[in-house]
């Protein structure tokens, strides 16, 4: 009874408290309506975009090289080739093995990197080797505009399906034991030509094969395209040179015993590098020959497009907003033309940066910052949240830039130049503003449309501004 007294107590104090609140709404503070701040939000700030071409990017010493031909009904047709050279096994001198030496086969091993972009259903690709007519320097910086000079000697094909990431089966060749079956990462696999790895490498003078400089020199390097006859609109892919070489299988006979085995030897990949072109549609090149703002815009991967963004009226915002307006929130949100991104993907990132004086890029406010920057600004918050990623969701692009549209409103900042462009998906922690043919998609996006009657204005580039007025 003791406890029962308890708690019926309990139950009469709480209905009598809860019976008091008539209305809810009356909970907690009052706020008196002269103090209370509401926020206001406006999306006919005008934006004026243009498609521009993306500097000249460099292409030697990449971890992921392009290597497409791509015919992209919206863009026009890209074209990415790889130069490398080849090295003595240990990218030192070598020895060759004892006996008498047959070739049996030499394959180019190209191992694939994630990033693959275009047709991997119809398409049919082929791939063609030839031997460099230069040798790549470890020294020298190359650019995706560097016309290499080719042999016509073609030293090996295969023609092949976009198999990015599908690992199969080898026979891997054990010296002294019994051959292996093993399974490896997915990879392009060419047959070079017996002779052209006999001429340069096994019947090749001691003083070449001493020097891994000498050999390189000798043999120049390899140069790999795809053919363009190939069927489909084809696509682009990306090659870790790091693990890519030539394997060649030979035997070897023991002259004293007549024992055969059977060895291989493997020639890496050296220094490589991209030389990419594009020739783009009538539409884009109308795009790219105006200075005129236009209501789309194109965004291609490979070092191809970007856009600029203008904020013509955005120094009169305070003059309709008030004085007194403090901007709470801007965020920029993007929009691919309905329809462009069926047959192939928007891009899954962008970048936004801004030029200096010197026509220099440089993150804006709201992207200063990160684990592997030197500089923050005290309004970044994070990568992630200042945006840029795909939302599939909605079909747009996000990005938070309060930071950046308090300064150009109030003059704290020039606008010489504000950039968007494709960048890759690598590192999420911080917002890289580099040039970059490591990215491979692309993006049929509506620019700042400001007529109501387009078609594409109900999904133009806005500019979302949410104020405060503060009171006195």
């Amino acid at each position: 009874m003791k406890f029962f007294r308890l708690d019926l107590l309990t139950l009469l104090i709480s209905l009598f408290l809860l019976n008091s609140c008539k209305n809810q709404n009356n909970l907690g503070l009052i706020i008196d309506p002269s103090q209370q701040v509401n926020g206001t939000l406006t999306d006919t700030s005008t934006l004026w975009t243009n498609t521009v071409s993306e500097d000249t990017v460099v292409t030697s010493g990449l971890a992921k090289t392009p290597l497409a031909y791509f015919k992209d009904p919206i863009i026009g047709t890209s074209e990415a080739n790889i130069a490398a050279a080849i090295s003595l096994p240990g990218n030192a001198g070598y020895t060759l093995p004892s006996g008498t030496l047959t070739i049996d086969s030499a394959v180019l091993i190209l191992r694939y990197a994630d990033g693959f972009y275009g047709d991997s259903l119809t398409s049919k690709y082929k791939a063609n080797i030839y031997q460099l007519a230069e040798k790549p320097s470890a020294t020298t910086t190359y650019y995706n505009n560097k016309i290499w000079s080719v042999s016509n000697v073609l030293l090996g094909s295969q023609t092949f399906n976009s198999r990015t990431h599908t690992p199969f089966k080898i026979t891997d060749i054990v010296t002294g034991k019994p051959d292996t079956l093993k399974s490896v990462p997915a990879q392009l696999r060419v047959k070079i030509s017996t002779n052209f790895i006999a001429s340069n490498l096994f019947n090749a003078n001691s003083t070449t094969l001493g020097s891994n400089t000498l050999f390189q020199n000798q043999v120049k390097g390899l140069y790999i395209t795809l053919d363009k006859t190939q069927a489909g609109n084809g696509g682009r892919f990306f090659i870790n040179g790091d693990s890519s070489r030539i394997d060649v299988y030979y035997k070897a006979v023991n002259p004293t015993t007549a024992v055969i085995d059977t060895a291989v030897v493997s020639l890496p990949l050296a220094q490589r590098a991209a030389e990419i072109k594009h020739t783009y549609t009538t539409a884009v090149t109308a795009a790219l020959n105006t200075t005129a703002p236009q209501e789309t815009i194109y965004l291609d991967g490979l070092g191809g497009l970007r856009a600029k963004i203008a904020f013509p009226y955005i120094k009169n915002f305070l003059a309709t907003a008030g004085a007194n307006a403090v901007i709470s929130r801007a965020e920029l949100v993007i929009t691919p033309v309905p329809g462009s991104n069926i047959s192939y993907k928007a891009l899954p990132r962008l970048t936004m940066y801004r030029f200096d004086i010197a026509k220099q890029r440089i993150a804006i406010p709201d992207a200063t910052g990160g684990s592997t920057s030197t500089l923050t600004d005290s309004r970044f918050i994070s990568a992630g949240v200042f945006g840029g990623i795909f939302n599939n969701l909605d079909n747009s692009y996000h990005f938070i830039i309060t930071g950046y549209v308090s300064d150009l409103a109030r003059g704290k900042t020039p606008d010489y130049g504000t950039y968007i462009a494709p960048i890759d998906t690598t590192s999420l922690t911080t917002v890289p503003i580099a040039a970059t043919p490591q990215t491979a998609a692309r993006t049929y996006a509506t620019g700042g449309v400001t007529n109501k009657a387009s078609a594409n204005f109900p999904y133009r580039m806005k500019l979302n501004i949410i104020y405060t007025k503060a009171t006195q």
